[in-house]
């Protein structure tokens, strides 16, 4: 499904960020994940490239708040391999602080990751897109952006942001045959699921009417769809992967 595009994917080292990697590859394109620091990224790439030594796959770790670091790195993915075709802004963190006990520090941390690295990186890769003749940027939101969270108001908060970031490129950029779009996940079953307990879990099962939580490869799949030209008339969308997990 996306046979020799080029695709770049933030926080591509673990959990979901993996799981569109692998997909993306899987389907045929050249991928160039973003890490956090050289160590996650060589992690990854030996992860990879031991399941299929014949992905095209290469590793980048840009400081994704300072967009001089994204230009120098997407610039170069351009002058490589002669396009971006698929920006995936994936790079979060969470945070389920109270207000009463919120480090100010740490909002302002998620914001720069959640918010700036996406503003950043869609700012770059749109004017290499439009110079190309099009593009696809797509958003990792969460269930939360629409109904928020009982604590950690910050995360919930920077993806209401990607929902608007979302909706407005789309509008921006539409004349210039850039879609772009977000997956909103519901629960996932990732590393960090893994450690939590059967007690805990049920009952977040028990409140999904399709009586499961979602794999990683739900979301990837979904990720997969938005950018093949199968979506070529979809832009501007917050894509649900929940299940029906909405209250």
């Amino acid at each position: 499904m996306l046979n020799g595009k080029v695709a770049v994917v933030t926080g591509g080292t673990r959990g979901i960020g993996y799981g569109i990697v692998k997909t993306y590859l899987d389907n045929g394109a050249i991928v160039i994940l973003c890490g956090s620091k050289k160590e996650t990224v060589d992690h990854a790439l030996s992860q990879l490239k031991a399941e299929n030594p014949d992905y095209k796959v290469e590793g980048i770790y840009p400081v994704l708040s300072c967009p001089n670091e994204i230009e120098i790195a997407f610039e170069a993915i351009k002058k490589t391999y002669g396009s971006i075709d698929i920006l995936v802004n994936n790079a979060g963190i969470v945070a389920r602080d109270k207000i009463y006990e919120y480090d100010m520090e740490e909002f302002r941390k998620i914001m720069d990751i959640n918010i700036n690295s996406v503003f950043n990186c869609s700012q770059v890769v749109s004017s290499i897109m439009k110079e190309q003749g099009g593009g696809v940027i797509l958003n990792t939101s969460s269930m939360v952006s629409l109904y928020g969270q009982p604590s950690g108001c910050g995360y919930p908060a920077s993806k209401f942001a990607v929902n608007g970031i979302t909706k407005s490129l789309a509008r921006e950029l539409g004349k210039d045959n850039i879609r772009v779009n977000a997956v909103s996940p519901g629960i996932t079953y990732t590393d960090m699921m893994k450690g939590v307990p059967e007690t805990l879990i049920k009952p977040l099962i028990a409140q999904i009417p399709l009586g499961r939580i979602g794999q990683v490869e739900d979301v990837a799949n979904a990720f997969l769809y938005l950018a093949s030209d199968m979506a070529s008339y979809v832009t501007g969308i917050v894509l649900p992967v929940d299940g029906a997990a909405r209250s």
